[in-house]
C-alpha cells in the first residue's frame, strides 16, 4: 500500500524543470563517454552503425524507473536485433542517492539481468547536456546523429507506446510521427551548483 502511494506521489510530481535546456529533436545528440556495470566504457560514436541508438536516463531507486525495467528489456530484446542500441545511464550520483551508487548498479543489472549496457554518469555532465530531468526519460538518436524522439516510453503502462513507435518509425525510414511527450518520474537529483563568488570590489 505504501509503495503504490509512493509511485502516486511520484507520478503527480512528474515533469519538473530541467537543470539544462533539453535537447529537442532535430538537435545534435551529445556526446558522452560513460563507464558502466561491465566495467568498460560506451560512448554514442562506438554505435554509429546502429539504425538507431536509444538513450534512457533511469536509476534504481526511483519507483516509476522500476516500473519500467521489465518493459524497456522488453522493448530492447525486440528491437536490439533489428538494429536498435540500448543504454541506460544513471545520472544519480552515490553522494545524492545511496542507492543508485555503482556497487547497486551491478546488483541490478545481475538480478534483471539487462540486456544492455548500464552507465554511470557520475559526474551528471551527460544528463546536464541532455536537460534530462526525470528518471526514466527517453532520447532516440538516429544514424545521422539527431536526436529524433524525446519523452516517456508509452502513456503510463498504456498506449500509445511512445518509444516503440518511434522506433518503427525509424526502421521504416519514416519521419517520427509524434517526436516529443511529456516525460514522467522522479525528478533527477541533481548536486546543487556552487553559487558564483562575489567580484571583489576594488579600494
Amino acid at each position: 500500500m505504501l509503495r503504490k502511494a509512493a509511485f502516486v506521489l511520484t507520478m503527480l510530481a512528474a515533469v519538473c524543470v530541467p537543470a539544462r535546456a533539453q535537447v529537442k529533436p532535430g538537435e545534435k545528440a551529445p556526446q558522452f563517454e560513460l563507464f558502466g556495470v561491465d566495467y568498460k566504457y560506451h560512448s554514442l560514436e562506438q554505435y554509429a552503425d546502429s539504425k538507431a541508438i536509444v538513450v534512457v536516463f533511469t536509476c534504481n531507486h526511483c519507483p516509476v524507473a522500476e516500473g519500467y525495467e521489465d518493459e524497456l528489456i522488453r522493448i530492447a530484446n525486440a528491437y536490439q536485433p533489428r538494429g536498435i542500441q540500448f543504454l541506460a545511464i544513471n545520472p544519480n550520483p552515490a553522494d545524492m542517492v545511496a542507492a543508485d551508487g555503482f556497487p547497486q548498479m551491478i546488483e541490478r543489472a545481475s538480478k534483471k539481468g539487462l540486456p544492455y549496457p548500464y552507465l554511470y554518469d557520475e559526474t551528471q555532465k551527460v544528463a546536464k547536456a541532455y536537460g534530462a530531468t526525470v528518471t526514466p526519460h527517453v532520447f532516440v538518436v538516429a544514424p545521422d546523429g539527431n536526436i529524433v524522439y524525446t519523452g516517456a516510453v508509452d502513456n503510463r503502462h498504456k498506449g500509445p507506446h511512445y518509444l516503440a513507435d518511434a522506433l518503427d518509425d525509424v526502421l521504416e525510414g519514416r519521419e517520427v510521427a509524434q517526436p516529443t511527450t511529456a516525460q514522467f518520474g522522479c525528478t533527477v537529483k541533481y548536486r546543487k551548483e556552487p553559487e558564483p563568488e562575489a567580484e571583489k570590489q576594488e579600494d
